[in-house]
């Protein structure tokens, strides 16, 4: 156990941005799989702006990796332009 003041509050504060990484990342890949799924071209151009930007938010923030989120954005621009 902690012993010091400071150690407690970056316990405590570990775990509410431990959370928050897992929410946002969850709920992007959400977004990708919704996106994955679409088949109709002018509902899957509409979305794709928003979900690079979640992409673009998680690397930003180290929650995935820069390359990562790279090698997502370009598949999923490949894959509504083929549409």
């Amino acid at each position: 156990m902690a012993n010091h003041k400071s150690a407690l509050k970056r316990i405590r504060r570990n775990e509410e941005v431990r959370l928050r990484n897992r929410y946002q990342h969850k709920t992007t890949r959400n977004a990708i799989k919704k996106l994955r799924s679409e088949t109709n071209k002018k509902k899957a151009s509409a979305l794709l702006p928003s979900v690079i930007s979640m992409v673009d938010k998680l690397a930003k923030r180290n929650i995935i990796h820069d390359n990562k989120a790279a090698n997502l954005k370009s598949k999923l621009t490949k894959m509504v332009g083929a549409l």
